[in-house]
C-alpha cells in the first residue's frame, strides 16, 4: 500500500461558526418581521426598507465569512460593527419617538448579537467584550437615557458575548494540549518499534560480535571492545528515544492539527490469513520443541509476522540468560477468540527485579520485543519465572474477524 497522509482536524469552535451563520440568517428574518408587523406605526419606513434591503444583502453575502475564523477577518469584523450600529442609531429616524421612548425594538433588533459572538468565536473573550461595549453605547445612545429595558439587554449580549469567548479560548488550548499529547504517543510508538528492530538486529549482532572478539583475543578483541561500546552507545540513544518536534497547529484559525502518516504495510500476496505454523516452524531444533495444532493457525499477515519474531526474542532471551545447554517448548494453542503462544526453559529462571533493573539499564528485550509487539497488536505477554524452575512467556494475540472470515472463504 502507498503511503499516504491523513489529516485529521479537531475544532470545536467550527460547529460555532455553523451555529453563527443560521443565527444571523433567523434573526434578519425575525427583524424583517417585527418591521412588518409594525409597519404602520413607522413614520419613515422607506428609512426601515432600505436598511433591511442593505442587512439582508450584507447578512447572506457575509455568509462565507463566518464560515470559519480564517476567513472572518478584522476588516469584515469592523464593516460587522458598523452595519449593527448604524441600524441601532437609524432606528430613531425610522420609527416613531412614542414607540422609540417606550422600548421598541431597534432595526437590527438581535441581530446585533451575532455581531458580538463573532468577534467572541474569532478572538476570544477581550474581543467580545470590545464589540459588545460598542453596541451597548450604541443603543445607549439611541434611547438617550439608561432605561431598565435597555440596561437589561445590552448585559445580557455583554454577558453572554464574554463567556462564549472565554469557552472558546479553553477549548483552543484544549485543541492544542490533545494535539502535543496525540504527537507524542505517536513518537513514542515509533521510537518503540524502531528499538524493537534494532534489539532484534544490531545490538544482538554487536553483542555476539563483543564475545567472540573476547574468546578469540587478540585484533579480534579490540574488535571485540569496539563493538561492545557501541553497543552501550545505541542502548542508550534506545532508552532515551527521540524527543518529537513540537508541532502545535499548522492553521491556528482552525484549531489544531494533527497529521497521521500511515506507513506502507509489507506487500501481500492476496492468499489472506497466515498460518502462524510456518512461521513458527524454523524455531524448532535439537533443544526446542514445538507443539501445534493439528489445523492450520490463521491469523493477519502482520499479527501472525509480529508474533512470531516475538517467539524468536523470548528464544533469544533463554540462550543468553538459560545457557546453551538449556532445553525450550513451543505451545501454540488456537482459541476461539486468539491465539495463545507459550516459550518455556528449564533455565535457572529470572531473579525477582531483574526485569526492572534491565530495563532501566537500557536493555530492552522483554519490554519492546515481546511486550511492545503483542500491545501493538491489542494483544498481551506475561512473563512467569520462578528461579530454580525456569521462566514462561505466555503471548496472547486476538483473532481479526473480518480477516478469518476471508481466509474461511
Amino acid at each position: 500500500m502507498a503511503k499516504r497522509e491523513r489529516v485529521m482536524r479537531m475544532s470545536v469552535e467550527q460547529p460555532l461558526w455553523r451555529a453563527l451563520a443560521a443565527y444571523r440568517v433567523l434573526t434578519l428574518l425575525y427583524a424583517v418581521g417585527l418591521f412588518v408587523s409594525a409597519y404602520d406605526q413607522f413614520e419613515r419606513p422607506w428609512v426601515a426598507i432600505g436598511y433591511y434591503a442593505v442587512l439582508a444583502v450584507w447578512t447572506f453575502a457575509t455568509l462565507p465569512r463566518v464560515a470559519s475564523a480564517a476567513r472572518c477577518t478584522k476588516r469584515f469584523l469592523a464593516a460587522d460593527v458598523t452595519v449593527a450600529v448604524a441600524g441601532i442609531l437609524l432606528t430613531r429616524v425610522a420609527d416613531s419617538a412614542a414607540r422609540v421612548d417606550g422600548g421598541g425594538p431597534t432595526l437590527p433588533s438581535i441581530w446585533t448579537a451575532g455581531v458580538a459572538l463573532a468577534f467572541a468565536i474569532k478572538g476570544g473573550w477581550r474581543w467580545a467584550a470590545v464589540a459588545s461595549t460598542t453596541i451597548a453605547v450604541a443603543n445607549l445612545v439611541h434611547r438617550g437615557t439608561p432605561a431598565r429595558d435597555t440596561v437589561h439587554n445590552v448585559m445580557l449580549v455583554w454577558v453572554a458575548s464574554i463567556a462564549i469567548g472565554y469557552v472558546v479560548e479553553v477549548a483552543r488550548a484544549s485543541e492544542r494540549t490533545l494535539a502535543r499529547a496525540l504527537e507524542i504517543e505517536a513518537a513514542t510508538r515509533e521510537r518503540e518499534r524502531l528499538a524493537r528492530d534494532i534489539h532484534d538486529g544490531v545490538l544482538q549482532v554487536l553483542a555476539m560480535v563483543q564475545r567472540r572478539g573476547a574468546v578469540i583475543g587478540g585484533e579480534a578483541a579490540e574488535l571485540g571492545r569496539l563493538a561492545g561500546e557501541q553497543e552501550v552507545a545505541l542502548r542508550t540513544l534506545v532508552s532515551r528515544g527521540l524527543v518529537p518536534v513540537s508541532r502545535v497547529s499548522e492553521d491556528t484559525a482552525e484549531g489544531a492539527v494533527v497529521r497521521a502518516v500511515e506507513e506502507p504495510e509489507e506487500p501481500d500476496d492476496g492468499s489472506g490469513p497466515v498460518d502462524l505454523r510456518a512461521l513458527l516452524a524454523p524455531y524448532a531444533a535439537a533443544r526446542v520443541s514445538l507443539a501445534e495444532p493439528g489445523a492450520p493457525v490463521l491469523l493477519a499477515p502482520v499479527a501472525a509476522r509480529e508474533l512470531a519474531a516475538a517467539v524468536g526474542a523470548a528464544l533469544d532471551n533463554v540462550r543468553r540468560h538459560a545457557g546453551s545447554g538449556a532445553r525450550a517448548w513451543i505451545l501454540v494453542e488456537d482459541e476461539p477468540d486468539e491465539v495463545i503462544v507459550s516459550v518455556r526453559d528449564d533455565g535457572p529462571g529470572i531473579p525477582e527485579g531483574r526485569l526492572a533493573q534491565a530495563e532501566g539499564e537500557g536493555r530492552l528485550g522483554v519490554a519492546l520485543s515481546i511486550r511492545g509487539r503483542l500491545r501493538d497488536l491489542g494483544g498481551s505477554a506475561e512473563l512467569i519465572s520462578t528461579p530454580g524452575q525456569g521462566t514462561e512467556v505466555e503471548l496472547k494475540v486476538p483473532k481479526d474477524d473480518t480477516q478469518m472470515a476471508r481466509g474461511a472463504r
